[in-house]
Protein backbone atom coordinates (compact mmCIF):
# COMPACT_ATOMS: atom_id res chain seq x y z
CA UNK A 1 0.00 0.00 0.00
CA UNK A 2 1.27 3.11 -0.73
CA UNK A 3 1.55 5.64 1.50
CA UNK A 4 0.21 8.67 -0.36
CA UNK A 5 -3.08 7.41 0.19
CA UNK A 6 -5.32 9.15 2.36
CA UNK A 7 -8.76 7.59 3.81
CA UNK A 8 -12.03 9.45 2.95
CA UNK A 9 -13.96 8.34 5.62
CA UNK A 10 -17.16 6.49 4.48
CA UNK A 11 -16.62 5.24 1.03
CA UNK A 12 -12.92 4.02 0.05
CA UNK A 13 -9.27 4.76 0.13
CA UNK A 14 -8.09 7.72 -2.22
CA UNK A 15 -5.09 8.96 -3.79
CA UNK A 16 -3.94 12.80 -2.65
CA UNK A 17 -5.71 14.48 -5.75
CA UNK A 18 -8.55 12.38 -5.48
CA UNK A 19 -9.09 13.27 -1.78
CA UNK A 20 -8.33 17.07 -2.91
CA UNK A 21 -11.44 16.44 -5.31
CA UNK A 22 -13.59 15.46 -2.31
CA UNK A 23 -11.91 18.66 -0.23
CA UNK A 24 -13.14 21.07 -3.10
CA UNK A 25 -16.54 19.07 -3.50
CA UNK A 26 -17.10 19.11 0.64
CA UNK A 27 -16.43 22.84 0.22
CA UNK A 28 -18.36 24.04 -2.48
CA UNK A 29 -21.46 21.79 -0.62
CA UNK A 30 -20.38 24.14 2.46
CA UNK A 31 -20.93 27.08 -0.07
CA UNK A 32 -23.65 25.99 -1.39
CA UNK A 33 -26.02 24.88 1.53
CA UNK A 34 -24.82 28.69 3.08
CA UNK A 35 -26.23 30.62 -0.41
CA UNK A 36 -28.86 28.45 -0.79
CA UNK A 37 -29.95 25.95 1.47
CA UNK A 38 -30.57 22.31 1.72
CA UNK A 39 -33.79 22.11 -0.73
CA UNK A 40 -31.56 23.45 -3.13
CA UNK A 41 -28.76 21.62 -3.10
CA UNK A 42 -27.89 19.02 -5.82
CA UNK A 43 -24.49 17.32 -6.17
CA UNK A 44 -24.69 18.50 -9.70
CA UNK A 45 -24.80 22.21 -8.33
CA UNK A 46 -22.28 21.15 -5.82
CA UNK A 47 -19.99 19.25 -8.62
CA UNK A 48 -20.42 22.35 -11.09
CA UNK A 49 -19.28 25.21 -7.90
CA UNK A 50 -16.11 22.71 -7.29
CA UNK A 51 -15.37 22.55 -10.99
CA UNK A 52 -15.93 18.86 -11.50
CA UNK A 53 -17.87 16.85 -13.44
CA UNK A 54 -21.20 15.61 -11.57
CA UNK A 55 -20.20 11.77 -12.76
CA UNK A 56 -17.09 12.39 -10.56
CA UNK A 57 -19.14 14.19 -7.58
CA UNK A 58 -21.48 10.89 -7.57
CA UNK A 59 -17.92 8.40 -7.61
CA UNK A 60 -17.54 10.37 -3.85
CA UNK A 61 -21.01 10.73 -2.32
CA UNK A 62 -24.04 8.88 -3.17
CA UNK A 63 -26.22 11.53 -2.78
CA UNK A 64 -26.90 14.93 -1.08
CA UNK A 65 -27.61 14.17 2.09
CA UNK A 66 -24.39 11.81 1.97
CA UNK A 67 -22.42 15.94 1.34
CA UNK A 68 -24.14 16.73 4.07
CA UNK A 69 -23.09 14.57 6.68
CA UNK A 70 -19.94 14.72 5.43
CA UNK A 71 -19.81 18.38 5.78
CA UNK A 72 -20.62 18.52 9.39
CA UNK A 73 -18.62 15.49 10.19
CA UNK A 74 -15.96 17.39 9.08
CA UNK A 75 -16.68 20.47 10.59
CA UNK A 76 -16.91 19.13 14.24
CA UNK A 77 -14.12 16.35 14.01
CA UNK A 78 -12.34 19.28 12.94
CA UNK A 79 -13.31 21.32 16.33
CA UNK A 80 -11.34 20.73 19.58
CA UNK A 81 -12.54 19.96 22.26
CA UNK A 82 -13.28 22.99 24.62
CA UNK A 83 -11.42 23.59 27.47
CA UNK A 84 -13.35 22.33 30.64
CA UNK A 85 -11.91 22.58 34.10
CA UNK A 86 -11.80 19.06 35.48
CA UNK A 87 -12.22 21.13 39.10
CA UNK A 88 -15.38 22.95 37.82
CA UNK A 89 -18.81 21.74 38.93
CA UNK A 90 -20.20 19.21 36.36
CA UNK A 91 -23.07 21.40 35.17
CA UNK A 92 -20.52 24.12 34.04
CA UNK A 93 -18.13 21.34 32.74
CA UNK A 94 -21.16 20.24 30.52
CA UNK A 95 -22.38 23.64 29.41
CA UNK A 96 -19.10 24.23 27.81
CA UNK A 97 -19.53 21.53 25.73
CA UNK A 98 -23.24 21.96 24.72
CA UNK A 99 -22.02 25.75 24.35
CA UNK A 100 -19.72 24.46 21.75
CA UNK A 101 -21.68 22.56 20.10
CA UNK A 102 -24.37 25.15 19.48
CA UNK A 103 -21.45 27.49 18.32
CA UNK A 104 -20.68 24.89 15.66
CA UNK A 105 -24.35 25.21 14.56
CA UNK A 106 -25.08 28.43 14.95
CA UNK A 107 -22.06 29.50 12.96
CA UNK A 108 -23.75 27.32 9.78
CA UNK A 109 -27.67 27.44 10.19
CA UNK A 110 -28.28 26.14 6.89
CA UNK A 111 -25.70 23.74 7.21
CA UNK A 112 -27.13 22.76 10.63
CA UNK A 113 -30.47 22.78 9.08
CA UNK A 114 -29.83 20.37 6.82
CA UNK A 115 -28.05 17.96 8.78
CA UNK A 116 -31.99 16.89 10.43
CA UNK A 117 -32.95 15.77 7.29
CA UNK A 118 -29.70 14.48 5.57
CA UNK A 119 -29.03 12.69 8.98
CA UNK A 120 -32.14 10.89 8.38
CA UNK A 121 -31.74 9.57 5.33
CA UNK A 122 -32.01 5.59 4.33
CA UNK A 123 -28.10 6.11 3.13
CA UNK A 124 -25.78 3.35 4.13
CA UNK A 125 -22.98 6.18 3.75
CA UNK A 126 -24.96 8.34 6.07
CA UNK A 127 -25.48 5.36 8.63
CA UNK A 128 -21.97 5.77 8.92
CA UNK A 129 -21.24 9.13 9.14
CA UNK A 130 -24.82 9.57 11.74
CA UNK A 131 -23.39 6.76 14.13
CA UNK A 132 -19.89 8.70 14.04
CA UNK A 133 -21.20 12.17 14.65
CA UNK A 134 -23.49 10.42 17.50
CA UNK A 135 -20.23 9.07 18.49
CA UNK A 136 -18.36 12.18 19.03
CA UNK A 137 -20.82 13.96 20.49
CA UNK A 138 -21.37 11.49 23.21
CA UNK A 139 -17.46 11.36 23.88
CA UNK A 140 -17.57 15.13 24.45
CA UNK A 141 -20.78 14.82 26.67
CA UNK A 142 -19.18 11.63 28.64
CA UNK A 143 -15.48 13.62 29.16
CA UNK A 144 -17.62 16.58 30.54
CA UNK A 145 -19.53 14.77 33.12
CA UNK A 146 -16.88 12.52 34.15
CA UNK A 147 -16.67 9.26 36.35
CA UNK A 148 -19.80 8.02 38.96
CA UNK A 149 -22.24 5.87 39.20
CA UNK A 150 -24.98 7.21 36.78
CA UNK A 151 -22.47 9.40 34.37
CA UNK A 152 -23.04 7.10 31.21
CA UNK A 153 -26.60 7.51 32.48
CA UNK A 154 -26.23 10.83 32.63
CA UNK A 155 -24.62 11.35 29.74
CA UNK A 156 -27.44 9.32 27.74
CA UNK A 157 -30.07 12.19 28.86
CA UNK A 158 -27.79 14.93 27.82
CA UNK A 159 -27.52 13.05 24.31
CA UNK A 160 -30.81 13.07 23.88
CA UNK A 161 -31.70 16.40 25.25
CA UNK A 162 -29.43 17.66 22.97
CA UNK A 163 -30.51 15.77 20.27
CA UNK A 164 -34.01 17.12 20.84
CA UNK A 165 -32.41 20.89 21.09
CA UNK A 166 -30.86 20.61 17.51
CA UNK A 167 -34.13 19.11 15.89
CA UNK A 168 -36.13 21.76 17.46
CA UNK A 169 -33.87 24.28 15.67
CA UNK A 170 -33.82 22.61 12.40
CA UNK A 171 -37.26 22.64 12.21
CA UNK A 172 -37.20 26.27 13.31
CA UNK A 173 -38.84 26.04 16.79
CA UNK A 174 -35.53 27.60 18.46
CA UNK A 175 -33.00 29.82 16.78
CA UNK A 176 -29.77 28.43 16.57
CA UNK A 177 -28.06 31.41 18.26
CA UNK A 178 -30.44 30.42 21.55
CA UNK A 179 -29.23 27.00 21.74
CA UNK A 180 -26.49 27.46 23.86
CA UNK A 181 -28.32 29.25 26.81
CA UNK A 182 -31.47 27.18 26.50
CA UNK A 183 -29.23 24.00 26.92
CA UNK A 184 -26.96 25.24 29.81
CA UNK A 185 -29.95 25.55 31.25
CA UNK A 186 -31.38 22.48 30.72
CA UNK A 187 -28.64 20.60 32.16
CA UNK A 188 -28.19 22.69 35.34
CA UNK A 189 -32.26 20.96 35.65
CA UNK A 190 -30.92 17.97 34.85
CA UNK A 191 -27.85 17.42 37.00
CA UNK A 192 -28.59 19.50 39.61
CA UNK A 193 -25.78 20.31 42.55
CA UNK A 194 -23.67 17.09 41.11
CA UNK A 195 -20.05 17.86 41.60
Amino acid sequence: MSSHLTLEPTRRRLSGRQAATVDELIAAAGAELAAAGYEALTVRRVARRAGVAPATAYTYFASKAHLVAEVFWRRLQARPDPPVDPAAPMAERVAAVLGDIADLVAAAPRLAAACSPALLADDPDVAVLRDRIGGELHRRLRQAVGDGDDAGTLAGVLDLMLAGALLRAGMGHVAYDDLAGMLAGAARVVIGDRP
